[in-house]
């Protein structure tokens, strides 16, 4: 058996539990909100969001399970977990990982009063962190330019579904 990273696996085990709880709390989220006459847009690109991340994670798993945990990228890392929790608490009921349109106003405190899609920009810079973290470049460029292209689109159907609500 190759060796083993137990450093590496701590730090692999913290995104999948993390990502999988994300995906119950915006279940629940995105189920409250659509019973409260919300709806969804850009349902159709949802499932090669989903494709994207589950892939970045299979790479991270397997190319990064008996690596050297690089403690700088893991600070790094841990900041933005800090500016996750900033994003999440900021949106409360509301987060989702779904477009999910609601005529309430949008959320304008926290992150949001700086920065226009927080959520995305965290997500950006996980995506190129996290690998950095095991030391797998190719990973995190890889995947921050897939990712990108998905978010060019995300964005503009989320833009386009608000500008509608205005």
């Amino acid at each position: 058996m190759p060796d083993v990273s137990l450093a590496a696996l701590l730090f692999l085990a913290f995104i999948v539990v993390q990502r999988l709880s994300e995906l119950v709390i915006a279940r629940r989220n995105t189920q409250h909100l659509l019973a409260e006459g919300a709806y969804e847009v850009g349902a159709s690109h949802y499932p090669i969001i989903v494709s994207l991340h589950v892939l970045w994670i299979a790479a991270l798993i397997l190319l990064g399970y008996n690596q050297p945990v690089a403690l700088p990228w893991l600070a790094v890392f841990i900041v933005l977990q800090v500016f996750r929790l900033w994003i999440l608490l900021s949106m409360g009921g509301r987060w989702t990982t779904r477009i999910i349109v609601a005529k309430t106003p949008l959320v304008t405190k926290g992150p949001f009063s700086f920065v226009r899609h927080p959520n995305y920009l965290l997500v950006a810079l996980e995506i190129f962190t996290a690998p950095m973290v095991l030391g797998l470049l190719p990973v995190a460029l890889l995947f921050t330019v897939l990712n990108g292209a998905v978010l060019t689109l995300r964005i503009r159907v989320e833009d386009e579904a608000l500008k509608k609500l205005r």
